[in-house]
């Protein structure tokens, strides 16, 4: 039945395909799933509004939970570059007047505003973006970008910042986007078999892309994106950048 069915939300973006891709090859697994796909601000918002159990969610939500989980080996990650979350802009970083904030995940958001801050030192005004805004990046006005459209937008502007390779330079740790948290105690037996699913479509990358492909990428590079961009396993060095970057958001 249809109400006895896990609720989940995965985020949209080609870098959570692999951990598609290994849930619906798992049968026994996906049959007990209610799975959408969100935007990560979603993907947030529905979590902690209990519309679903379990998201793979922007980790800026983890001091605003109640009770949660942080479930499976696996995260959306990255040691250095991301190449999916860029500040854009046409002037220096001193001489950027405005941000627009994309409205996807706050976790990026908090990251831009955090660099700043405490790293680069700089005082711009910052705008909550709506769907559009990378039109509005000209001048002394900058726009944070987040996900897939930030592959059509390289090299278009003097200026670009991977904001997950300006916090490893600052901090020498991985950042860590997204984890996969639960607002309900899950048992162990599908924690198991999801770890499974997870690890298995990381597995299959070729067959991910295959699945969905992202049509502004060929596959190799979309390939390379995965393998080199996104770092998905949640150890000890990705916990201890999230619980650094936890804490600066605490200040």
């Amino acid at each position: 039945m249809s109400e006895h069915k896990l609720k989940v939300s995965a985020v949209s973006y080609l870098n959570t395909i692999p951990f598609i891709h290994g849930i619906e090859q798992s049968p026994a697994l996906f049959e007990r799933m209610e799975l959408s796909r969100d935007i990560p601000s979603e993907c947030a918002r529905k979590l902690m509004s209990g519309e679903v159990d379990l998201g793979l969610v922007p980790v800026a939500i983890l001091p605003k939970m109640d009770h949660s989980f942080i479930i499976t080996d696996f995260c959306i990650g990255a040691v250095g570059e991301v190449s999916s979350v860029l500040l854009f802009s046409d002037v220096p970083l001193e001489e950027i007047e405005v941000i627009y904030l994309d409205y996807h995940s706050r976790t990026s958001v908090q990251l831009c505003q955090l660099l700043c801050k405490e790293y680069w030192k700089i005082s711009p005004r910052f705008i909550e973006a709506k769907a559009g805004f990378e039109n509005k990046i000209k001048g002394s006005t900058a726009g944070l970008v987040i996900g897939d459209r930030c592959f059509g937008m390289k090299g278009k502007f003097a200026y670009q910042h991977d904001l997950s390779k300006v916090w490893y330079d600052w901090k020498k740790l991985p950042f860590v986007f997204a984890v996969w948290l639960s607002n309900i105690e899950l048992s162990q037996d599908f924690e198991q078999k999801f770890n499974v699913a997870l690890q298995n479509g990381l597995g299959d990358l070729i067959g991910a892309i295959q699945k969905y492909p992202y049509p502004g990428l060929n596959q190799d590079e979309q390939l390379a994106y995965l393998e080199k961009s996104i770092d998905y396993h949640l150890d000890e060095d990705k916990l201890k950048g999230l619980n650094a970057f936890l804490r600066l958001l605490a200040q």
